[in-house]
């Protein structure tokens, strides 16, 4: 009782706070000017904000990005008595020149073709948006919220590839060494293990990458609304990469081991989809029971 009555004051005092800091600031000219710029942002980013959704319909990959706004919005909101309690101290010469460079970064890339170059420059224009009317204290208090629309934004091919190929190695080599255990005779040439009956190609779906960067973003997430702690932060974004690519070796070598059992059509359609879902379920829950495993080895520490 008494812990809810203090968090209500504190609640109560912070929104005084807020009151007071906005007392006569949101009047019909401010709110029409808020209008006029968020209008003019959309206006200016439309095409790139079309193609950039059209990317989450398509790419699988990055079907997570439809949540990314509204997780970024809820933060905001959570942290909404931090924030808007801070006096506005607008920094017109930085805050223009960041988003001078957005705007030219937003032409280098339509002129030059490249997504990815336009797609940062909407992330930086909101930073700047931010550091011209509010100021850097409001920026550091939103650093969590406009950056993780990264998360959201599909990184270059190029990049991509270079990550996903050894991904696929790894996740074959892993996958070939469990199959031997489980006592199935396996061959791996590249990323490409050959079985008795068929041939089991560890494609890039197949590789980890797409639970690499899904997970990532949810451990990011996490990491912010759970721990408090910077180091306990990095160790679970960390933890990512070992679980993405240990799970889907194990995907793969579960799919090896039914494909020698039952043939090759239990490594197609529908058992092939699910097994997909499932491994990932199971990655989320190592995620959670590795920052649990943490909480439990610091109790230990402490006694």
């Amino acid at each position: 009782m008494q812990l809810a009555l203090s968090c209500a004051c504190r609640s109560e005092r912070e929104f005084a706070k807020v009151r007071c800091v906005w007392k006569g600031r949101l009047d019909a000219k401010t709110l029409g000017l808020a209008g006029a710029i968020a209008a003019a942002w959309s206006a200016l980013y439309f095409d790139t904000l079309r193609r950039l959704v059209d990317d989450w319909r398509v790419d699988e990959n990055y079907s997570h990005g439809f949540l990314i706004p509204f997780i970024s919005a809820y933060a905001i909101w959570n942290s909404r008595d931090r924030v808007f309690s801070i006096q506005p101290a607008p920094r017109l010469f930085l805050g223009g020149a960041l988003m001078l460079m957005a705007v030219l970064m937003l032409f280098a890339g339509i002129a030059g073709a490249e997504l990815y170059v336009a797609r940062i420059s909407m992330v930086l224009s909101l930073a700047a948006l931010v550091i011209y009317f509010f100021g850097t204290e409001w920026l550091r208090r939103m650093v969590f919220p406009i950056g993780l629309l990264l998360f959201a934004i599909p990184v270059p091919n190029i990049v991509f590839n270079r990550i996903a190929f050894p991904m696929q190695l790894m996740a074959s080599d892993y996958a070939t060494r469990a199959i031997r255990l489980l006592g199935v005779p396996a061959l791996r040439e590249g990323n490409v293990i050959e079985l008795a009956q068929m041939k089991l190609q560890v494609v890039e779906a197949c590789s980890g990458i797409r639970s690499l960067v899904t997970l990532a973003a949810l451990a990011v997430v996490y990491a912010y609304f759970t721990e408090k702690r910077w180091a306990r932060r990095v160790a679970l974004v960390i933890a990512v990469i070992p679980i993405a690519i240990s799970s889907n070796a194990a995907r793969v070598a579960g799919t090896g081991v039914m494909a020698h059992a039952w043939g090759v059509q239990a490594a197609e359609g529908f058992l092939h989809g699910f097994s997909g879902w499932l491994v990932f379920v199971v990655a989320v829950l190592l995620l959670l029971a590795f920052a649990r495993v943490m909480s439990w080895i610091e109790r230990m520490i402490r006694r």
